[in-house]
């Protein structure tokens, strides 16, 4: 039976949650009939705590740990919210009212081409404030699940096409961001914000690394 090692294609179901003091609330599922996929080692950004505890495992073994945010998805950075120009929304000579609004969450493009997502705090006039935090960001993060296959990756898979910086919601990088914004631009809108995988990072889906 294949142990998880680098280049490996890992299927897990796996369930996420903050931990606090009240308790620990569920955010995220990944269910055994839609696991999450990825390369093992290949996968760019993943978050070493994360791959840490699952290296070594096999289809059936169980994983139970907790991230600290330090190891998880960082600290909330103030310096990451930000007021954006609201011509960067507008669409045919308007507004994007569809898409942008408060609690949105916006998919956008950093200045070298990496696709990010950003929560929208507040619109003014001219302005638009936007979060560009990880969700669970400053959060101790708590993983259980269960390892569902483990296989030799195909080249295909571990050489996969990279489309706007390889989808998901990180950090808006020091150099700003574009304007690109919405379905069919930066690889589209997921509802509810972050949808792909909670253990990568800095410009990745959900973090610091990846998961």
């Amino acid at each position: 039976m294949e142990n998880i090692s680098t280049g490996k294609m890992v299927e897990i179901a796996y369930k996420i949650f903050i931990v606090n003091q009240d308790g620990d609330t569920m955010v995220y599922e990944f269910k055994e009939d839609k696991p999450d996929r990825f390369v093992f080692g290949h996968e760019p950004g993943m978050l070493e705590s994360f791959t840490s505890h699952l290296e070594g495992l096999k289809a059936g073994d169980t994983f139970d740990f907790i991230l600290s945010p330090i190891e998880a998805f960082g600290e909330r950075n103030p310096n990451m919210v930000t007021e954006l120009d609201k011509q960067l929304f507008v669409i045919d000579g308007e507004f994007d009212n569809d898409r942008v609004y408060v609690g949105a969450f916006v998919p956008m493009m950093t200045a070298e081409g990496m696709r990010i997502e950003g929560l929208v705090k507040d619109i003014k006039d001219d302005k638009v404030t936007i979060d560009f935090n990880h969700q669970l960001a400053g959060e101790t993060i708590k993983y259980v699940g269960k390892v569902i296959n483990v296989r030799d990756a195909t080249e295909e898979e571990k050489n996969p096409p990279r489309h706007c910086g390889g989808g998901g919601c990180g950090g808006c990088g020091e150099d700003g961001c574009e304007g690109h914004h919405g379905d069919g631009e930066c690889c589209g809108k997921k509802e509810g914000g972050c949808e792909g995988h909670h253990h990568h990072g800095d410009g990745e889906c959900c973090g610091k690394g990846k998961h």
